[in-house]
């Protein structure tokens, strides 16, 4: 299965663009994009020529296949930059500086949970939104084990410790739960 119909297979990209609120000149960023960047570059197309797309990763050879894409198709609104997101201050980004923010599958594979999600609050204008999608705490053909899973309300309990306010849960697809967040 090729990569956009597996992502839209088990996500609905369309409902998780939807709710970042990106539009024409917004500045986000995919915290966690991984190395296919699919929501990086169809972000890039959303924010246009006067917008900027910030596709953050720990794994540096996942930025470069990102790199390598933006090369390709001549994309100039898209930065790509390394980043362990556990550490607070560690992306070089100027803090309130995003209008929207996501952790897409991220979320799960943090170590220090609050840290991860204090740092994309630290990036967000006020009024900016934090988009967190992640698997729920059920069985699933793929994806990680349930022990390794997030649970729904320690995100959000997470997310209000650290100044962000719930607007609304969504249904992204099957095995996830979506959060909408705004920064106070």
């Amino acid at each position: 299965m090729h990569k956009e119909s597996l992502i839209n297979h088990l996500l609905s990209s369309q409902l998780i663009l939807d709710e970042s609120g990106a539009k024409e000149g917004s500045i986000v960023a995919n915290l966690g994009c991984g190395s296919n960047g699919y929501l990086v570059f169809k972000l890039a197309e959303i924010v246009g020529k006067h917008g900027t797309v910030y596709a953050l990763d720990i794994i540096k050879t996942s930025l470069e296949a990102i790199k390598r894409q933006i090369k390709l198709h001549n994309t100039v609104n898209i930065q790509t930059i390394w980043s362990d997101l556990d550490l607070f201050r560690a992306a070089k980004i100027k803090n309130n500086s995003l209008d929207s923010a996501l952790l897409l599958n991220t979320l799960h594979q943090s170590k220090d949970k609050k840290t991860m999600i204090a740092e994309a609050t630290r990036l967000l204008k006020p009024g900016g939104r934090l988009i967190i999608v992640d698997w729920k705490k059920v069985a699933a053909p793929l994806g990680p084990q349930p022990e390794h899973k997030v649970d729904k309300e320690l995100a959000i309990s997470l997310a209000k410790t650290n100044g962000l306010s719930l607007i609304k849960e969504f249904l992204p697809g099957r095995y996830h739960f979506g959060l909408t967040f705004t920064k106070i």
